[in-house]
């Protein structure tokens, strides 16, 4: 698998607190890739460190086939759109453009224009005046005008509204298909994410707990229920991720690449958002895989 940005061994250290620490991850080439965990598992902090805004304390980290903050040409190949869709209040949104052209060699001008032009924005309108769907829509313009090989974005709709949301993402998609980017988002939506990715990732204490083409995660993720029973005595290969019990009942999220033929299971699908979220509260000690995380679906 070519990877985009590959991470072994990843930590930040703030002060006496790690951020990120421990953290092993590939993501892969020309794909959709959604980023998702709890508060505090380190995605912000990892995509800062694959954007240069900040440099490691261990480990190391490559994105496009270099350090992250290794020159100009370097630079060049990463688009990133910060969590708060940052832009300067006190500058249009043409100065934003013309800013935009100094800072980045391969700069697009006639793609951002068409853009600003198309969303309906006044170039001379302030950025401080404009709402919040209308600043997220210049930062994404501002990361996809570079023309960048990766576009990093960190929770790019969080603060914007349902309508505001679907647009940001619609848009987004179309610039994913106009310039074959390859994507890292990341999101606590994950309706977002299944509609907008077709990979994910789920990192929780700085740890992938697994990773995947979301088809084959759906596909290889069920809910078994049935009589109690010790989840030890399942077959090799039905891998257990979560386990609740009563006194007659036993109900399983397992991941399993062959059919359930035990006939004593009712065997249901699970939605992506079911999967990321047993993966999510799994306890910290729980036993992983002994095969890599990465490799587990294919």
């Amino acid at each position: 698998m070519s990877a985009v940005l590959r991470a072994q061994a990843l930590g930040r250290k703030y002060k006496q607190r790690w951020a990120l620490q421990n953290c092993d991850l590939d993501v892969p080439t020309g794909r959709v890739v959604g980023l998702v965990g709890p508060n505090g598992a380190g995605k912000s902090t990892l995509l800062n460190l694959a954007s240069g805004m900040l440099t490691p304390t261990a480990g190391t980290i490559e994105v496009c086939g270099g350090g992250p903050s290794a020159g100009p040409a370097q630079l060049a190949k990463v688009g990133f759109v910060a969590q708060d869709t940052p832009t300067y209040a006190g500058l249009s949104v043409a100065d934003h453009l013309g800013l935009g052209a100094r800072l980045n060699p391969g700069w697009d001008d006639a793609l951002a224009r068409d853009r600003i032009r198309r969303l309906g924005l006044d170039p001379a309108q302030k950025a401080g005046k404009l709402s919040g769907g209308q600043r997220a829509q210049l930062a994404l313009t501002l990361g996809i005008a570079k023309r960048p090989e990766l576009l990093i974005l960190d929770e790019p709709v969080a603060a914007l509204d349902p309508l505001a949301r679907r647009e940001f993402m619609r848009d987004l998609m179309e610039a994913v298909a106009d310039q074959q980017l390859s994507v890292v988002l990341s999101s606590h939506l994950v309706s977002d994410v299944e509609r907008s990715c077709d990979y994910v990732i789920v990192l929780v204490d700085s740890r992938v707990q697994v990773a995947g083409d979301i088809d084959d995660l759906r596909a290889t993720h069920h809910r078994l229920t049935g009589p109690r029973r010790d989840p030890a005595t399942l077959p090799a290969g039905q891998y257990v991720i979560s386990a609740s019990h009563t006194d007659r009942q036993t109900t399983l999220l397992v991941r399993t690449d062959t059919p359930v033929h035990d006939p004593s299971w009712t065997v249901t699908p699970l939605s992506l958002e079911d999967i990321v979220l047993a993966y999510m509260t799994r306890p910290a000690d729980a036993v992983r895989d002994s095969r890599p995380v990465l490799e587990v679906l294919r």
